[in-house]
C-alpha cells in the first residue's frame, strides 16, 4: 500500500530542540528476559537477552537535505556523526536528529529504512511534517 507502513513500530520520536514534541507507542515493547547490569552493558548479552533496539532516524544536515539511517546505538551513531567518521555526513555537519523510530526486530528497521528512502517514504516524511 503506497503512503503508509505496517511494520511492527515500537515507538516513534519526534524531536523539536532537546524535548519530544510526540511519542507514539503502538504496542508494548516486549519486556526484557532478564535486565542484568551486564546485560546491558555487553551488546551480545543485550541481544540474548532480547534487549536490542533497532533505530530508523532522520538528520537534517547543514545543506537543508536530509539523511535516514538505521542502527541499534543511536548515541553512539549521532556522536559519529557530530565527529566527521560517517563519510556521508562530514562535509554536511553540523547535523540536527530531527525524529527517531524504534523497532524491536532488526529486519524490520532496515525495510522501514528502505522505504523512507522511497518516494513514498519521503511523501511519509512530508506528510507527517517531520521535517
Amino acid at each position: 500500500m503506497e503512503g503508509s507502513y505496517s511494520g511492527q513500530l515500537h515507538e516513534f520520536r519526534k524531536l523539536e530542540g532537546a524535548i519530544p514534541s510526540q511519542v507514539r507507542i503502538l504496542y508494548p515493547p516486549p519486556s526484557p528476559r532478564y535486565s542484568s547490569a551486564t546485560a546491558r552493558q555487553c551488546p551480545l548479552r543485550r541481544a540474548k537477552a532480547g534487549l536490542v533496539m533497532w533505530y530508523v532516524y532522520i538528520l537534517l544536515c547543514s545543506d537543508k537535505k536530509t539523511y535516514i539511517g538505521c542502527t541499534d546505538g543511536l548515541k553512539d551513531r549521532k556522536k559519529r556523526h557530530d565527529n566527521g567518521q560517517i563519510s556521508a555526513t562530514k562535509d554536511r555537519l553540523p547535523v540536527e536528529l530531527i525524529c527517531y523510530f524504534a523497532f524491536s526486530n532488526k529486519y524490520t528497521a532496515f525495510n522501514f529504512e528502505k522505504y523512507l528512502k522511497s518516494g513514498s517514504g519521503r511523501a511519509f516524511i512530508k506528510k507527517h511534517e517531520l521535517v
